[in-house]
């Protein structure tokens, strides 16, 4: 197994990529702490792991919170004595993240929140969790959208995720030398719920799929192996990358035939 003994701490756990890097760590040994601020979707989550044989807790938090954040990952130690590995993964994509001029400050306010702020708050409290066990790995979720402009404007997500990016590179150079290990994963355009409800249009749909090469939608299972392989120790000569799994995007634009 490939994170047998470890603990593995996973925000947005209740859905998505979160979910299934939750399953797919736990059946290769790791104990998992799922995180969510939805209860009821952790809650399934954590049955679901349950039910496959796999060790894992839940903990309720809002990750734009400090005190939620810091519970989290007491939480994580007192439950399982350690934390190895942080998947900063929660965020939002919000149906009303536009352009620059009728997104509303409120929505760019919000998803900076989570989604900037709250692998921040994840990574200042986990690190030091990290360095009592000895060292270990951080995966924060970016997104292709953090190397490319987006096709559909969303220009609030798009900046989050470009500071997601620009921090992990820092915190990889910072904290090399003490076992930690800090990469981003950058999924291209997946078929869950966060993105459908964005794309809520046919035409929304075919104006990003007509830009991936492979010409489908990922899938959240996908982007748990790469989760996987940036958790365990076979990414022991990585950090600070920012780790594409996204169907060719960023290697060429395509057009339509």
């Amino acid at each position: 197994m490939r994170l047998q003994d470890k603990v593995a701490l996973i925000t947005g756990a209740g859905s998505g990529i979160g979910r299934e890097t939750a399953l797919l760590f736990s059946q290769e040994g790791a104990s998992v702490v799922a995180v969510d601020i939805n209860d009821v979707a952790g809650e399934e989550t954590v049955a679901m792991v349950k039910g496959a044989g796999g060790s894992v807790a839940y903990v309720h938090a809002d990750i734009s919170k400090a005190a939620d954040a810091e519970n989290m990952v007491r939480f994580a130690e007192e439950t399982f004595g350690k934390l190895d590995i942080m998947f900063n993964n929660a965020g939002i994509m919000h149906s009303s993240d536009d352009n620059a001029i009728t997104t509303d400050e409120e929505i760019w306010d919000l998803t900076m929140s989570i989604n900037l702020k709250g692998v921040f708050l994840g990574c200042k409290y986990g690190i030091p969790a990290l360095r009592r066990a000895g060292g270990g790995s951080i995966i924060n979720t970016a997104s292709f959208v953090a190397l490319l402009g987006a096709a559909t404007p969303q220009i609030a997500y798009t900046a989050s995720k470009g500071g997601v990016l620009a921090m992990t590179r820092e915190l990889a150079i910072v904290h090399a030398r003490e076992n930690i290990r800090v990469n981003a994963l950058c999924p291209g355009p997946l078929h869950t719920e966060l993105l459908m409800k964005f794309l809520n249009t046919e035409e929304k749909k075919q104006r990003r799929l007509v830009h991936i090469p492979m010409g489908r939608f990922g899938q959240a299972k996908e982007m748990a192996y790469a989760a996987l392989y940036l958790a365990s120790e076979e990414s022991s000569y990585v950090t600070g990358a920012d780790f594409k799994v996204e169907g060719g995007i960023t290697a060429a634009y395509v057009t339509p035939e």
